[in-house]
């Protein structure tokens, strides 16, 4: 659960140290109604790029900043609609876009959802401890981000195979740059770092976002406010069908908890690599979907609430990423009638978007959708921070050419069938479920009764999750007030 015990003590010093850097606090109500932030904020963003290392850009972590680089202000949810001519079927397959969050990616709130609520109680103290950002990539870089705009040193720690252009962007931000062995699964290895850094130093904190509930809530509130925002643009005489996810720590997925709310019949659908199938077959292995399947089931991650499971093979993915963004295969879709307007956008389509709209494509040929039904996704990131892949790809396998990308159309895109397609009944999300024991209890430390509580205490054990929205707000004014630079204001 979290914890809002406070520590009036290290609350002081943080308190302090926010003041002497000029650090406000948007509250969760403000993430998702930017709007709302003070005036003086508004302005000051004026002259404030998107990336830019300025506290200010606290307030810049929503799905509503107005997408330009630099000076932008708020407007309405970044979203893309994915045409048949890529998709190939009926169903209205929609994409919140996270190009437009500082760091480019979505994580920077996710890291902002954990870290706040122990920095408000005090737990965490800015002049004090350091901030450990276990993660496969985005998470760790949304973490030294918000550590850097909070005056507090950061240590980030990801698998050495993880793209270039991360470990480059790291080594300017976080303090400490830790490398582990393997690539994208290899998550254990990365807790061992963990452990050991909690053992030989008495000033980290762990953020871990496979159990941080920080994360989970997050994406409940504040996504899930944007995706609700979207669908009542968009629905019209239709129906909402579902929420398709790619599995990584399951922190995106709790917009999907959100959801089920207002639309009880909706479907909340999680997706791995077909390469590390764990939740499909209890499976292992290693793939090269940047950001996803890390052969365990996150603590935080509602499985009751989960409907289906698809596998995406990681090839589609890769191959895809040439379709999109060489000039050969953009030129081959726009003589498929793709337009010329969202062949721009396909660069929002990072390598696990990929997979998140073939999930969308999986989920809507398996129930047959109709051009009524919309299917909810999300482009975590986009290949701003992949261009040394396509190099990559290139020197493997040659220049791409327009043979190959009607291959690839066809094979990779069209071509998406229903197999390794999983409809969820209650014994198999038991079995799910149950595998988060190996990992979180005999592993590192979780009680039993709190896994037992998790699937019997349903869904009060997440409802009261849920439920701590409006105390950490309360909490964020408090500490504003009494950091004292929005005298008269709450944000």
């Amino acid at each position: 659960m979290i914890d809002l015990t406070v520590n009036e003590e290290r609350l002081v010093r943080t308190a302090t140290q926010a003041r002497e850097r000029g650090i406000i606090l948007p509250t969760f109500a403000r993430m998702r109604d930017p709007e709302k932030a003070p005036e003086k904020i508004k302005e000051r963003l004026r002259d404030v790029g998107l990336w830019d290392l300025h506290p200010t850009n606290l307030f810049r972590i929503t799905w509503k900043n107005e997408p330009v680089s630099h000076g932008g202000g708020f407007g309405g949810v970044n979203y893309i609609e994915i045409p048949p001519e890529i998709t190939g079927v009926d169903a209205r397959i929609i994409a919140l876009v996270g190009k437009w969050f500082p760091t480019g990616a979505h994580k920077v709130g996710a890291t902002y959802g954990c870290l706040v609520p122990r920095l408000v109680t005090g737990q965490f103290d800015l002049t004090f401890h350091k901030a450990v950002w276990p993660s496969t990539g985005n998470y760790c870089r949304g973490g030294a981000y918000n550590s850097h705009l909070l005056g507090c040193e950061s240590i980030a720690i990801l698998p050495e195979g993880m793209s270039r252009e991360r470990f480059e962007w790291l080594a300017k931000i976080a303090g400490e740059v830790i490398a582990t062995p393997g690539s994208e699964s290899n998550v254990w290895e990365i807790f061992q770092k963990c452990i050991e850094l909690q053992a030989t130093r008495d000033n980290v904190m762990i953020f871990d976002q496979f159990a941080e509930f920080g994360n989970h809530l997050w994406h409940y509130e504040v996504t899930g406010h944007a995706m609700e925002e979207v669908l009542r643009s968009e629905i019209r005489d239709g129906n909402y069908a579902g929420v398709v996810l790619t599995s990584g720590s399951a922190g995106t997925m709790g917009c999907g908890d959100y959801l089920k709310e207002i639309y009880p019949t909706s479907k909340l659908v999680a997706s791995e690599a077909l390469q590390c199938p764990t939740l499909l077959e209890n499976g292992f292995g290693s793939h090269r979907i940047e950001g996803i399947g890390d052969k365990h089931i996150p603590w935080i991650q509602n499985v009751r609430n989960t409907d289906m499971v698809t596998g995406i093979d990681d090839e589609d993915c890769i191959s895809l990423i040439r379709l999109f963004n060489e000039p050969a295969g953009q030129s081959f879709l726009r003589a498929q009638g793709v337009s010329d307007a969202f062949i721009e956008k396909l660069p929002f389509l990072g390598i696990s978007g990929v997979a998140n709209m073939l999930s969308a494509i999986k989920f809507a040929k398996y129930y047959e959708l109709t051009a009524k039904d919309i299917v909810l996704t999300v482009f975590t990131d986009s290949m701003e921070l992949y261009q040394t892949r396509l190099t990559e790809l290139e020197e493997e396998r040659g220049r791409y050419s327009e043979l190959q990308a009607a291959i690839d159309y066809h094979r990779h895109l069209l071509g998406i069938k229903t197999d390794f397609t999983l409809e969820l009944g209650h014994r198999d999300r038991k079995r799910i479920h149950n595998l988060k024991y190996f990992t979180w209890v005999e592993q590192l430390g979780k009680s039993v009764e709190e896994l037992d509580a998790q699937w019997y205490d349903y869904p009060d054990y997440w409802e009261r999750i849920h439920d701590s929205v409006a105390p950490i707000d309360k909490m964020i004014e408090a500490f504003n007030d009494r950091v004292g630079l929005l005298t008269g204001s709450v944000c």
